[in-house]
This record gives C-alpha cells, structure tokens and sequence, in this order.
C-alpha cells in the first residue's frame, strides 16, 4: 500500500533514541526497513527547535545539524512547531526521607503540606512543546481526506492523536498503522491501529546517516557527542 509515516520528533527522540548512539536517525531507510511491504511515499517529521540549557548549551546546535541533514532525504518533511518555557508555581510532592522517593497514597502522589495543612509551593523553570501533535493531526486528515495515501503510520505514544485516527479510519476507510517509541504506550491508540509494529533497536543501528553530508547550507558533521 501506498503510505505516509506521521513521526513526533519528541516522542521518538524521549522513548527511543536518548541516551543511545542512534540519534543520527536516517528516517527513510528506518521507516522502509520498518514496512518492507509498504510503499512509503512520504515520511513527515514534527519537532520542535529547542533552546539552550544551562546544563547543555549546545543542544540547539546538535538538533539543528540533524535538522540540516534530514533536509538531503527527499522523502522528510520536517514540520515545526514552538518550544515554550516559563516559570510557573507548582505544588510539592511529599518523599520518604529514607529513600528520597516521593510518597504516594490509593495510587495517587501524597501533596506536601505545611503546619497549617497548605500545600507547599514552589517556583519551577517548565519547557514544552507546543504543535506537534496538532500538526501531526492536520496532515494526517489531510491525506485521509484528499486520498493521498492507503495507509498512514503514526510513530507516537500520544493518546491526543485518537480523535483525528478515528475520523480517518471511519470516514476515509484508512489503514492505520503504529509504531509505539516507548513500550508502555496508550493502550487505547494500541488498541486502534490495524497493525502494531514495535522498533527494534538492531533497525536503529542500521539506519544511521553518513558522518558527514552535504547540504544546501553546506557540511554538516555528526555531532561528536552522538
């Protein structure tokens, strides 16, 4: 079948690829090694630029280089949304003193609380990533609604992606594919797909871009830490 693959960047990147040297992800081969019986057509990858951190102030530089050599895969489409950060209040779970690990009480985290029984407060710096999965919503009905493609595969574990997979699926008669980065995904979009493909780590290893490429901004090296 004909297929478009529907990637969240994050959710790859935090289920499947931190903390490993298969970062420097060539997306075509691991999608076409992923569904050798597919014809895939289209791979669209939405992320988010993030911003510098204290603890790792080239993070941005390291994602922009990926970014750049994703742009020599004539199949990627590489769609952005923002990267937001504030500093919001926030309350305070309770830990055991022992084992520094927060408490919890009927499956739910204990608040900590002060002498007059308030819940303690305090100032915390959040990121998050705002559009991906509402872009990864709009293409996805896009092509079920214009035809474009038989088959969609949605690398994700977000349970927001239910609503628009069921509209595509009864509307549009589309087969649905899904390939969870983390094991203990949504059940409910487990439970939706026509078909579930679990990624092997062996397909990692063989789906590494070049060390270095050429693109239209130039060379681009892997990064050294990856």
């Amino acid at each position: 079948m004909e297929t478009h693959v529907y990637i969240d960047g994050f959710n790859l990147y935090y289920g499947l690829l931190r903390g490993t040297p298969h970062k420097w992800l060539d997306l075509e081969r691991f999608c076409d090694q992923l569904l050798p019986k597919n014809d895939v057509r289209k791979i669209y990858y939405f992320t988010a630029k993030v911003d510098a951190r204290p603890h790792d102030p080239d993070q941005p530089t390291r994602q922009l280089a990926y970014l750049h050599a994703l742009e020599t895969l004539p199949r990627v489409e590489v769609h952005l949304g923002t990267f937001m950060s504030s500093v919001v209040s926030q309350v305070v779970v309770d830990t055991d003193p022992a084992t520094g690990r927060y408490l919890r009480a009927s499956g739910k985290p204990v608040i900590k609380t002060d002498s007059a029984g308030a819940p303690v407060k305090v100032w915390t710096f959040k990121s998050e990533e705002k559009g991906s999965d509402v872009n990864l919503a709009a293409y996805l009905l896009r092509d079920a609604y214009q035809g474009n493609c038989a088959c969609a595969v949605i690398v994700s574990n977000d349970s927001d992606l239910l609503t628009p997979i069921r509209m595509a699926k009864a509307d549009c008669g589309m087969t649905i594919g899904l390939v969870p980065p983390r094991p203990k995904g949504s059940v409910e979009l487990k439970r939706l797909a026509d078909f579930k493909i679990e990624p092997r780590v062996h397909l990692l290893a063989s789906s590494q871009l070049p060390a270095i490429l050429q693109t239209p901004q130039g060379t681009v090296h892997k990064p050294a830490n990856w």
